[in-house]
Parts: C-alpha cells; sequence; structure tokens
C-alpha cells in the first residue's frame, strides 16, 4: 500500500509538472520574444542600462517582502489547515496576511520612491555619471515599484492555488505579464523609449494578478478584515518567513551587487549580463521552477502528513528528472551559445560587439546552470519541512563568496584584457555551485533524513550521456564552422537532443524510456 501512494504521489508531481511546465514553456518563449524585441528596440544602449538598473530596488523589494519567502513559508503553513479541514481558519490566514502584506509593501514602496535619487546615486548604479542616465533611471524606478505592490498580492493567491493543487491559473500568469512587456516594448518603445518598457511591466504585473481572481472565487474564497495578530498561523508564517528573507535578501543582494560592479564596467556591460543571465535562465525556468513549483505542494503535504517514505521517493524522482534535463541544457548552450545569441538577437540596435558582450556572460553563467536547477529542488525540500534556517545560512554564505569573487574575477578578467564582466558571470556560477553542494551535505539534518544516495547511479549515467552529447556537438561545430548560425543553432539543437536521447537510452535511463513507453501507450490505443 505504501509503495502504491509513493508511486500516486509521483505521478501527481508528473501530471502537475507537465501542466506547469508547459505554461512555463509558453511563458519562457514570450520572455524569449519579449528579450529579443527589447535587443531589436534597445540593443546594450546607456538607456537599456538605466532601465535594468531601475528594476534592482523593485525587484529586491518584492522577492524579500513579498515573492519567494512569503510563498515558501505561507504555503506549507496553508497546506496544514486545509489537510485538517478548517477552511474557516486558512482563509482567515489568508485575509491576515493580504492585510500585512498590502500595509507594509505599499509603505516600503512610498519610501523607496521618494528616496529613489539618493538610492540610485548611492547605492544602485553609482558608476552611472550622465545626468540624464541618472534621472531615467529614478523616474522609471518609481513606476516599476507600483508592480512590487501588485505582483506582492498576486503571489499570496499563487500560493492558495498551489494549495489546491491548481496550478493553470498561476501558470498562465507570468505569459500574461510578458504579453503586456512585449507590447509595451513593439508599441510604446518607439515612441516612449524604455519608459514604454516599464508601462508595460505594471500593466503586466495587474494582468497577473487579475487572471487568478477566477480561480480564487471557484475556491470559494472567503476575505476577512483582519490582521489577526494573534493567530498562530499568522505568526508560524511570520516566523518561517523571517529567515527566508534574509536568504532571498542575500540571492537579491548578489544581484545588486553585480548592477553596481558593471555600471563602473563599459556602457553596455550591464545589459550583456542581464541578456546572458536571462538566457541561461530559460532554460532552467522551464524544468527547474516549474518543476519545483509543481512538487513543493505535494512535498509539503506529505512532510505535514509525515509520510517519510513517500516524501523521500518523490524527492529523488524530481531531483533525477530535473537533472536529465538541465545536463543537455547545460551543454547546449556552453557550445551553441554564440549563434544562439546571433540567431536571437543579433539585428538593428543589436550588433556584433553586443552579441560578444552577450556571449561572454552567458558562458560563464551557464557552468552553474545545472546548480541553479538542482538548488531550487532542494530549497523546496527544507521548506516543506519548515526548515528555512539552513537554506538561509548556506545562501547567506554563497552571497559572501559571491560578493568577494566577482570584485577578484571582475578584476583579473580586465587585467588579462578580456570581457570584465565576465568574471561576474563566472562569480556567480561558483558561488550557487557552492551552494548546492552545501545543501545537499545538509540533507541529513532534516526529518525523514532524506538523502540522495539513490540518485548516484542515475546521476553517473546522465552525466556519461552528457559527455557523449558534448563530443557529438563539438565535432560538428567544428564541421560547420563556416556555416551561418540560422542553419548551425538550429541544427545543433537538433544533433545534440537526438544523440542525448539515443545515449541515455542505450546506458537505460528511466526518463527516455518511460517517455517511449508514453508514446507507445497513446499510439497503439493501450
Amino acid at each position: 500500500m505504501q509503495r502504491m501512494v509513493s508511486k500516486a504521489n509521483v505521478r501527481t508531481i508528473a501530471r502537475a509538472a507537465t501542466l506547469v511546465m508547459v505554461f512555463f514553456a509558453l511563458s519562457r518563449v514570450l520572455g524569449l520574444v519579449r528579450d529579443v524585441v527589447i535587443a531589436s528596440q534597445f540593443g546594450t544602449s546607456p538607456q537599456y542600462d538605466a532601465y535594468l538598473a531601475a528594476f534592482k530596488l523593485p525587484d529586491f523589494l518584492f522577492n524579500v517582502i513579498s515573492g519567494g519567502a512569503l510563498g515558501s513559508a505561507f504555503l506549507p503553513v496553508f497546506a496544514g489547515y486545509l489537510t485538517k479541514d478548517d477552511e474557516r481558519g486558512a482563509w482567515e490566514l489568508v485575509s491576515a496576511v493580504l492585510n500585512w502584506l498590502l500595509l507594509i509593501s505599499a509603505s516600503v514602496a512610498a519610501l523607496a520612491a521618494i528616496f529613489a535619487p539618493q538610492l540610485v546615486r548611492a547605492v544602485i548604479a553609482p558608476g552611472f555619471t550622465d545626468p540624464a542616465q541618472i534621472a531615467l533611471t529614478v523616474e522609471i524606478m518609481r513606476w516599476l515599484l507600483i508592480s512590487t505592490v501588485i505582483f506582492g498580492v498576486s503571489g499570496l493567491f499563487m500560493g492558495v492555488l498551489n494549495a489546491y493543487q491548481h496550478f493553470l491559473l498561476p501558470a498562465l500568469a507570468p505569459v500574461m505579464y510578458n504579453i503586456f512587456i512585449i507590447a509595451g516594448a513593439w508599441f510604446l518603445g518607439p515612441v516612449w523609449g524604455v519608459r514604454g518598457l516599464a508601462a508595460g511591466v505594471v500593466a503586466g504585473a495587474l494582468a497577473h494578478l487579475l487572471i487568478q481572481l477566477p480561480g480564487l472565487a471557484h475556491f470559494g474564497v472567503r476575505y476577512l478584515p483582519t490582521f489577526a495578530v494573534r493567530s498562530d498561523g499568522l505568526r508560524q508564517v511570520a516566523r518561517l518567513m523571517g529567515p527566508r528573507m534574509l536568504g532571498l535578501a542575500a540571492v537579491q543582494f548578489n544581484f545588486v551587487w553585480d548592477t553596481i560592479l558593471a555600471s563602473w564596467l563599459t556602457a553596455g556591460s550591464l545589459a550583456g549580463l542581464d541578456y546572458g543571465r536571462r538566457l541561461m535562465l530559460l532554460p532552467q525556468g522551464i524544468i527547474a521552477q516549474s518543476v519545483a513549483a509543481a512538487a513543493f505542494p505535494t512535498f509539503s503535504a506529505l512532510a505535514a502528513a509525515e509520510a517519510w517514505d513517500d516524501l523521500q521517493r518523490a524527492f529523488i524522482a524530481t531531483v533525477r528528472g530535473v537533472l536529465f534535463l538541465a545536463v543537455p541544457a547545460m551543454i547546449g548552450l556552453l557550445v551553441l551559445g554564440r549563434p544562439i545569441i546571433q540567431v536571437l538577437y543579433q539585428r538593428n540596435a543589436f550588433d556584433e560587439q553586443s552579441t560578444r558582450a552577450v556571449a561572454a556572460a552567458l558562458t560563464f553563467y551557464t557552468l552553474g546552470l545545472v546548480s541553479h536547477s538542482v538548488v531550487e529542488i532542494l530549497t523546496r525540500a527544507f521548506y516543506a519541512l519548515k526548515n528555512t534556517k539552513i537554506p538561509v545560512l548556506v545562501g547567506i554564505a554563497s552571497m559572501l563568496i559571491n560578493v568577494v569573487l566577482s570584485w577578484v574575477l571582475m578584476n583579473v578578467f580586465a587585467r588579462q584584457g578580456w570581457a570584465a564582466h565576465g568574471g561576474i558571470a563566472l562569480a556567480s556560477a561558483i558561488a550557487v555551485t557552492v551552494e548546492m553542494v552545501w545543501l545537499m551535505a545538509q540533507l541529513r539534518r532534516l526529518p525523514g533524513t532524506l538523502t540522495l544516495r539513490p540518485l548516484a547511479v542515475p546521476a553517473l549515467k546522465i552525466t556519461a550521456a552528457g559527455t557523449v552529447m558534448a563530443l557529438a556537438l563539438a565535432t560538428l561545430t567544428a564541421q560547420m564552422a563556416a556555416v551561418s548560425p540560422w542553419v548551425l543553432a538550429p541544427v545543433g539543437i537538433v544533433v545534440g537532443g537526438a544523440v542525448y536521447f539515443a545515449a541515455a537510452m542505450v546506458l537505460r535511463i528511466d526518463e527516455p524510456r518511460v517517455i517511449v513507453s508514453r508514446v507507445y501507450r497513446k499510439i497503439s490505443g493501450r
């Protein structure tokens, strides 16, 4: 019976992950279209550098106050109420969290808007010297702070729907967000410049919120005008959220620190870092974030029920699936990164110099792709077991490593005559890899003694299949060196994927065999 329950939980994650992955993929494709439109309109110009700098503080505030910090603390507590069939307590918790969230996020955003000039000059972009660029950064930051408040509420609603195992509308929300940003860049960009992007972000945040309201109505949303200061559930959320806020502050500080460093480099360095990081995060979002979003509610429910064996099997199956997809994605970006950049971005305002700037960042960011993906699942396991302390401490240590290494490597790269911002990207990859290994070592301290030992053999097989893929792609690119990137990129992706899949079948890795079996059953009607 235990085995059957475990398989059902794994299938639940797989079905939810498939749905979420489809819409994450759609969202990421739209995000890619968004980046293509932005690249065509603004390239790696100083104005786009101003927009990116302006984005950092609103993004920082959202993630620390109401983004991942709230979601990872709220969902396990809310799931606990649902497990005990306490609907009134559950909705009282939602109402109290919503009211506190609006009060705090709106107050902080207002203060940030008032002191935006000082924050830009002294903290966000101290390397900016052009008064017009500084003024533009301040103006855009103030607009983007509106989206911080809206996204906070929307993020809470996503947590509620995910706790009910409803993933469709939360998965559609980022799609709507990207559609509005594309519209802002495409229609308003030629008239308003990067201000059009800011307008698109605010409109997209509102669409991100509104699309989830029908789902809340379906589950019988009940709003109560309460702050519930004495609620045990609210206190538990606050207790879990505190350490997580510190951890996310450390992560977000990495991005702010990178912006500070890049503001002192040549124009376009900040844009090069951003394009490179976004391109690396494209497969990471489709693979790891979608799977993590689908797995987290199941992890939380199993942990609440103390079904340790089920949790262990679901955890291993999830990490193994992420590894199977992340390894070929990393290899593909490392070998085919430059032609992919040329195909996606190189047109109009985005020239060959822009391509070199992005390629320098992408290569080194990609070295951390697998680590980023695995960390997404590892942290969800800790949060599901209501242990936020370990991920926070490890995250802070990783942040400190990144701060030191990015400064050191940026200067090393500059002295060698290399693109200095490439050193910033390499520091990020090293830091997240240290974070992954450290979290793995800390798993034994969790209740139920989660372990990665069953992953050893599958990981070795996946690495072997990836090595075969890398050799095949290296041979292919050498033979097609003079071929147009419009041919090399798609041919390389198809050949690399086919070689990896074939090698995985030969090595008897479970994932491709399951895929082939399901396709066969669909075709044969069994």
